[in-house]
């Protein structure tokens, strides 16, 4: 079986290139197609691999400015050519899952998330563009949303990395998802018997990570907030950062756990579709204060859990500085007692060798299956 994987670019490590890398690894031979690359980026094992870049590679500015190519994204990723290939793996958050496979052979699509920048993040995308590009964004979503679900009958099976994603894949595309929660590398992080008396944010900087709300709470509360990650928001982040924020930029990987490890909880305030970061902070025996909404819900345990399981977290709700501040301030009475241990072992049953082995036993189930009657839909048109 010749195998073609998916991905929508790769420009840095974050979740979905973590699911990437586990792929890569289930199919070393295969060729990785991407709407771009920025080499050396990502990790060896991902840059080890046979990569296709579309036309979109050679765009100038694309570094610092490849959001603003979104409306040419759908052609770039229709104009791939796999004709070759049996088994089509997309690893999508945008437009991967609208390439065109060639009839008789099979899509399977882990879906991180339908296209943010036209569905739920479009206002967040949109509300802090400048005015031509909020025109540009305007115009462009129409046609985006209809070529979003007009393409997801390109997927023969979708995988959706939590319950949260799998209602939006039901919702917009009228398919169903089975679940795979995404990996975390457990064994990279440890617990420490020493405590710092920052809180963390890890996440990329852009509008919909609501950073913003994290540094107006942290501001008003006058507690170390320290932040790693970058992205275009950085600096309209920094203008309303008070003197307790710290932004610590894109932290190598192999320095991150010593953040987790010694912070006194992770800050995670934005809604998202499953979410890595509060794993490796219950990795590290730390307890996550978080929005109550998103696949937050999926991965932190509250005190009040009904299954009786040992707490990993705090939620807060509505998604204002008011609440997260009351929220803080309930994790540092102790009316909640957190056990590190506990912590630890909640975050193992999302160990990376867990998601390997779920993928490598779904994937073969499908390979053992007659292709020919799982693809009778075949490219089930446009």
């Amino acid at each position: 079986m010749k195998v073609a994987i998916v991905h929508d670019w790769l420009t840095g490590m974050r979740g979905g290139e973590r699911c990437l890398e586990v792929f890569c690894e289930l199919f070393p031979d295969a060729t990785l197609f991407t709407l771009f690359h920025f080499k050396g980026s990502v990790s060896p094992t991902i840059e080890g691999m046979a990569i296709r870049t579309s036309f979109l590679q050679r765009f100038p500015g694309l570094e610092r400015r490849y959001r603003y190519y979104l409306p040419l994204f759908p052609l770039a990723v229709e104009r791939f050519d796999l004709r070759d290939f049996d088994l089509v793996l997309s690893s999508s958050h945008c437009v991967a899952k609208g390439v065109r496979p060639r009839e008789g052979a099979f899509h399977l699509c882990y879906i991180h998330a339908p296209m943010r920048y036209v569905w739920d993040r479009y206002r967040d995308y949109a509300g802090r563009a400048g005015r031509l590009t909020r025109w540009g964004l305007g115009l462009a979503a129409p046609f985006l949303r209809r070529w979003d679900v007009a393409s997801s009958r390109r997927v023969h099976r979708f995988i959706a990395n939590s319950r949260h994603v799998a209602e939006q894949v039901r919702r917009l595309y009228g398919q169903k998802a089975e679940v795979v929660y995404p990996p975390v590398e457990t064994k990279r992080f440890y617990l420490s018997p020493e405590q710092d008396d920052y809180y963390l944010s890890v996440s990329a900087l852009v509008p919909y990570k609501a950073v913003d709300l994290a540094i107006e709470a942290f501001n008003r509360l006058k507690r170390p907030l320290w932040i790693v990650g970058s992205g275009p928001d950085e600096r309209r982040l920094r203008k309303i950062a008070g003197p307790t924020i710290r932004f610590l930029g894109r932290v190598p990987y192999e320095e991150l756990p010593a953040y987790y490890a010694r912070c006194r909880a992770l800050i995670f305030p934005g809604v998202e579709d499953f979410g890595i970061a509060p794993l490796e902070a219950m990795a590290s025996g730390r307890p996550v204060i978080a929005l109550g909404e998103g696949g937050a819900l999926e991965s932190v345990v509250p005190a009040d859990d009904p299954d009786g399981r040992p707490p990993t977290g705090l939620f807060f709700e509505p998604q204002t500085a008011a609440a997260l501040v009351e929220a803080v301030r309930r994790f540092e009475s102790g009316a909640v007692q957190f056990d590190p241990p506990a912590l630890r072992r909640h975050a193992e049953g999302f160990d990376r060798a867990i998601f390997k082995e779920k993928m490598r036993n779904l994937i073969q189930d499908l390979i053992k299956s007659p292709l020919a009657p799982l693809c009778q839909r075949g490219e089930r048109g446009d």
